[in-house]
């Protein structure tokens, strides 16, 4: 099964993630199929998010499932996108 998840990188204390497409079996930060965005959480309010929402949703559509953090990251994305 694949799922899409993050992947943490950054150093202790500055922390940041990056939305890939990865297999469940693998670890928290091995081995991806496919990186699609990235998240921030300790950047501005608008520079957090970045997901690439095309390949996100050919990803869902092939059978891949995101996680809730995923979900909400997207709709954030989302409506950034939309204004």
């Amino acid at each position: 099964m694949v799922k899409i998840r993050l992947k943490k990188f950054g150093t202790k204390k500055r922390p940041c993630y990056r939305v890939v497409v990865q297999d469940v079996r693998s670890p928290r930060d091995g081995r991806c199929i496919e990186e699609i965005g990235t998240y921030q959480p300790i950047a501005t309010e608008a520079n957090q998010v970045s997901i690439d929402l095309d390949r996100a949703k050919y990803w869902m559509s092939v059978g891949a499932q995101p996680s809730d953090i995923v979900k909400k990251l997207m709709n954030v994305q989302a409506a950034k996108q939309s204004k």
